[in-house]
């Protein structure tokens, strides 16, 4: 690539002068696993925010299809597209049809994810190849078709200050260890690193890589850990703020780390978990 030029002589980048509710208008945004939960919430935000929204899901094609005419509501384009993400040629795919529908891409948000729990002895190399296939691999698969595109598309300053931003999905365990569940936990690690490791390397061609890490948050899927009252009391014990988290706060966070009010920040794991990541049994002394 050409040299680079000394900060000193470069412009500022010029932030769009929009109100902050569509502090993301005239992007494109992808997010993975958006049918439904965290992925859902994620894409409803970025269309509140002005961004057009692809949905990719892998099942519930009527609950896609109902996100999508919900985005559409707020006054933006929206469009659903069924891909493994944990499979190659449908991520190319995948892309190929957005960039058909939308032109390019802005906003990729790695959000894919799921676990197939077992004790360790007990794990099967079918669940540890799945969960490491959708939770890592498919991230790398989106995030280099999106890298791609960033680069070959370059800054267009009339949408963003930034080529590009990478948006991964992580969780409080890729630093909190996860007896039972070690495949996410390797899983989310992985994440942590290759998510710094891109990071470094793109961030001179103006693309942002950075994570957000989610705790305990209130979605069907883990219903066990809250729906009931007794459950919400144990979980609670993990968490310093007492309050499990909602899926639409992940959906800000979202939003804000891929707008411009934004661009200085790169390479970091944002930990939206009330506190889950203080070591809350260590709160009255250990």
């Amino acid at each position: 690539m050409d040299t680079l030029v000394h900060p000193s002589y470069l412009p500022k980048p010029v932030m769009p002068q929009v109100p902050p509710q569509q502090m993301l208008l005239g992007q494109k945004a992808l997010v993975t696993g958006a049918s439904s939960g965290i992925g859902l919430a994620i894409a409803m935000a970025l269309g509140q925010a002005g961004a057009d929204v692809v949905i990719n899901y892998v099942a519930d094609e009527d609950k896609a299809q109902h996100a999508c005419e919900e985005i559409r509501h707020l006054g933006v384009r929206a469009e659903a597209i069924r891909a493994d993400v944990s499979d190659e040629a449908q991520v190319k795919a995948m892309f190929s049809r957005m960039l058909d529908h939308f032109g390019t891409i802005d906003v990729l948000v790695n959000n894919a994810g799921l676990q197939q729990d077992a004790a360790f002895e007990d794990l099967t190399l079918a669940q540890w190849n799945k969960v490491i296939g959708v939770n890592l691999t498919g991230q790398f698969l989106c995030a280099r078709e999106a890298v791609r595109e960033f680069k070959r598309r370059g800054v267009n300053p009339a949408v963003s200050c930034a080529a590009g931003k990478v948006l991964c999905i992580s969780s409080v365990h890729e630093v909190i260890p996860w007896g039972g569940h070690v495949n996410y936990a390797a899983s989310k690690g992985g994440v942590m690193l290759m998510m710094k490791s891109l990071a470094q390397e793109v961030a001179p061609y103006r693309i942002r890589v950075n994570s957000i890490c989610p705790g305990a948050i209130r979605t069907p899927i883990n219903m066990e850990a809250w729906g009931t009252q007794e459950a919400y009391n144990e979980l609670l014990k993990l968490i310093p703020y007492k309050r499990i988290g909602e899926a639409d706060e992940i959906g800000r966070a979202v939003v804000w780390l891929a707008s411009d009010y934004a661009d200085y920040v790169h390479g970091i794991s944002l930990f939206v978990d009330g506190g889950m990541c203080l070591y809350p049994g260590f709160e009255t002394g250990g």
